[in-house]
């Protein structure tokens, strides 16, 4: 037999090696890291599977792993682990144990293994994925525990996933986590009960534990895919490269993945411009053929066509960006398609903006169809946008052809105050009766101009107005807004009164006009108002409650002016209220009117019974009960009598408790005072005589001395001293005597 050359080439290198072996080889396959400097190992397949390894003599030595099975057709070699099939199954060789791990066996066995052979690839280190036929199996190698070792080898292998396909394997590539996959396709005819070759496939694929699911499927057109066979059709790649060689008889197809532009292309011809839009923005850096801007203008256009305009306005924002040219573009499309009021919202307003024409045509648009949608450009848009005093004659235009229109007038408003014209705002705001107008005055300080206007902001909203009015005295005085309401005194009360709940001060020398307004418009607060003042003429307010007739707010004037007796008949004969006037006669603690009270009320018994029920802790019930003629009917007498007594009881009880308080605390008092009088007195150099004024003690401590201290700690030499007055052997305090305060006696005679 003649020797067989096996030569190997580089791809992309210039490495490479031949030799010549003896027995026929069918399959070669490199150890990983073969390179031309370091090719120690590969292995051949043909009816055995032969191990070549280098020795220190630079010859091969030959190692026989398998054999006996048949032709092995397929050998893949990742790390220490070769792989390899032949008609029987797949088995795993692990080259650093010297170990066989194990040995999957084929399942469609009914097909020709020379027809229909197996495929195998590495997804990685550890995991092999095995097609045959229309079966795929993804075949994991592990560690095994070393408890379970025993005569077993370190590895084993575990089948994570097994499937079948609708058609027959001729290839297999990991692609991440999928598969890619090379189908021979065998279909039936229409008209005839044969089945005809049909182009291959190849699928994306995600595994799963027991099926599979397509991700993607493409048929390809290769040269006389009519002839072919399975065996006919190989899938190769390269590792570390998303590319995949498609091998047939007549043609090799190189396939890789689809990159971000084709993603696009694909969106792009299926008209989805968002999705297109959108994966162009996220992948801006990696696209090569495509402009973000021009797919997001292709999107504009469409929705455009589509009339989708209020859409395709919005995608404008973020599709011009800041590419002034393109706005203006845009701008003069949607209004030759009379579509202006949907892009106006969009369009640029801050530091980046268009020529101020641009703004003034939406607004001339708006303002000749839609009054409202131009009143909501107007406050939303900055006044820099546009040229104000135009489109302020513009809106003055319309005005005259409707001048009671509320929409315009306040937009008008607007834009007077943005051009500073605030006189001409407050005017139409007040003739409008706007919310704003208060806003208005405060932030631009109008104080100035609304002096003539002020009957006209308190029409409006009386509370805001006086509120403003009196928060603003320094700018609008008292007597400047009391001088424009005189003709409308219904709202000089409103300011007057809000002014002296604030200040019952401030304004005093109206204070005598306001009761004749609170006489008119606000009666229940008259009273308050006569309680609180100190600066109403009392005979004023009393002329006007009488010719009035306000019977409570006499009474209280009366007795403020001192005729408590006018007041309490008043009381008694024209409010007929005998409890109002028990609290006016003890207001009042006077035994001349309780006097009075009871002589009024002697022979009306409903109102013996108040006096009962009420004057028995202010007078001797019984000055009232000899009074009350005999024979006479009083209503609940006897319960009347019972609650005199309870309350004679009542103060008896209090005076006795009072009493025992009072004793208490006289003792702790007086206890508390001897034991305060009893203690010592410091005496030191510090201490001067009263009366001489030298120092209390002598120099020289040697020499005897005398020294008296009193209660009120001064002290006296005791020669200073005056004689003892009346009362002998008992000495008071000079000091303490002619400040005419309780004396001291002595406490402390000091001698040595």
């Amino acid at each position: 037999m003649e020797p067989i050359k096996v030569q190997v080439f580089g791809l992309y290198t210039r490495e490479g090696f031949h030799e010549n072996f003896d027995c026929p080889v069918k399959v070669v396959a490199l150890h990983p890291q073969f390179t031309r400097s370091n090719y120690k190992q590969f292995v051949t397949g043909g009816n055995k599977l032969l191990l070549y390894e280098r020795n220190w003599l630079n010859r091969w030595k030959t190692s026989v792993l398998h054999e006996g099975e048949g032709s092995i057709t397929n050998i893949q070699w990742r790390a220490n682990l070769i792989a390899w099939a032949n008609n029987v199954g797949v088995k795993i060789y692990d080259i650093g144990t010297k170990q066989r791990i194990t040995n999957v066996l084929r399942d469609n066995v009914g097909l020709r293994p020379d027809m229909y052979p197996c495929s195998l690839c590495w997804k990685n280190n550890s995991t092999l994925i095995v097609g045959w036929g229309t079966s795929i199996k993804i075949c994991v190698v592990k560690e095994r525990n070393a408890t379970e070792m025993r005569d077993l080898p370190s590895r084993y292998v575990e089948i994570v996933s097994a499937f079948d396909t609708e058609f027959f394997i001729s290839g297999l590539a990991p692609l991440a986590d999928q598969l890619v996959t090379l189908y021979f396709v065998k279909e039936n005819s229409d008209h005839m009960d044969e089945e005809f070759r049909a182009r291959p496939r190849l699928d994306i694929i995600q595994p799963l534990p027991e099926t599979c699911e397509e991700i993607s499927s493409d048929a390809l057109t290769v040269r006389n895919f009519q002839d072919n066979e399975c065996r006919d059709y190989r899938l190769e790649h390269a590792e570390g490269e998303s590319l995949f060689y498609i091998i047939s008889p007549k043609d090799i197809v190189v396939a890789k993945e689809r990159d971000q532009d084709d993603h696009i292309d694909w969106l792009l011809e299926k008209k989805k411009y968002e999705e297109a839009l959108m994966a162009a923005e996220i992948s801006f850096k990696n696209i090569k053929r495509h402009d973000v801007q021009k797919i997001g203008m292709a999107y504009i256009n469409h929705l455009v066509e589509k009339g989708d305009y209020e859409s395709a306005a919005r995608k404008c924002q973020k599709v011009l960006g800041k590419n002034m040219e393109l706005w203006e573009n845009e701008v003069y499309r949607f209004k030759t398609i009379g579509q202006l009021k949907a892009i106006s919202q969009y369009l640029p307003r801050g530091d980046l903006r268009l020529r101020p024409a641009i703004y003034e045509m939406i607004l001339h648009e708006f303002l000749k169809t839609d009054y409202e949608g131009f009143a909501t450009l107007i406050r939303e848009w900055p006044g820099e946008l546009y040229n104000n005093m135009a489109i302020v004659q513009a809106v003055t235009d319309h005005l005259k052809r409707d001048p009671t229109n509320r929409t315009l007038l306040t937009t008008l408003a607007e834009l007077y105050t943005y051009d500073q014209r605030y006189d001409k705002a407050l005017e139409i705001y007040l003739k409008l009766r706007h919310k704003d107008v208060y806003q208005l005055i405060h932030k631009h300080n109008l104080f100035a101009s609304i002096e003539d206007k002020i009957v006209l902001l308190m029409d409006f909203d009386k509370e805001k107005a006086v509120d403003m009015l009196l928060d603003n005295e320094d700018k609008l005085s008292t007597d400047r807004v009391v001088e424009e309401l005189a003709d409308r005194p219904e709202l000089l009360h409103v300011y007057l009164h809000k002014l002296f709940k604030r200040d019952h001060h401030k304004g005093q020398k109206f204070h005598e006009r306001q009761i004749g307004l609170y006489a008119e418009y606000d009666r229940p607060n008259l009273l308050p108002f006569l309680r609180d003042s100190t600066h109403c003429p009392l005979e004023k307010a009393l002329e006007v409650c009488q010719q009035r007739n306000f019977v409570e707010e006499t009474v209280f004037l009366l007795s403020r002016m001192g005729n408590c007796r006018r007041a309490l008949q008043m009381i008694m004969e024209e409010l007929e209220d005998v409890d109002k006037a028990i609290e006016f006669a003890k207001e009042q603690d006077d035994a001349e009117l309780w006097e009075d009270l009871i002589s009024y009320s002697i022979d009306k018994p409903p109102f013996i019974t108040g006096l009962l029920n009420n004057i028995g802790t202010h007078v001797d019930p019984i000055l009232l009960i000899h009074r009350i003629k005999e024979g006479m009917e009083i209503p609940n007498l006897r319960d009347s009598l019972v609650k005199i007594l309870q309350d004679y009881n009542l103060q008896i009880l209090l005076r006795e408790g009072c009493k025992k308080i009072l004793v208490a605390d006289s003792l702790s008092l007086l206890q508390k005072m001897h034991r305060t009088q009893m203690r010592g007195v410091r005496v030191d150099e510090e201490n001067i005589c009263e009366s001489c004024h030298a120092t209390i003690l002598p120099s020289d401590m040697a020499k005897p001395f005398s020294v008296v201290v009193f209660h009120c700690r001064h002290m006296f030499h005791k020669e200073c001293l005056p004689s003892s007055g009346t009362i002998p052997g008992v000495q008071f305090c000079n000091i303490c005597s002619a400040k005419k305060r309780r004396p001291g006696n002595g406490i402390l005679e000091m001698k040595k």
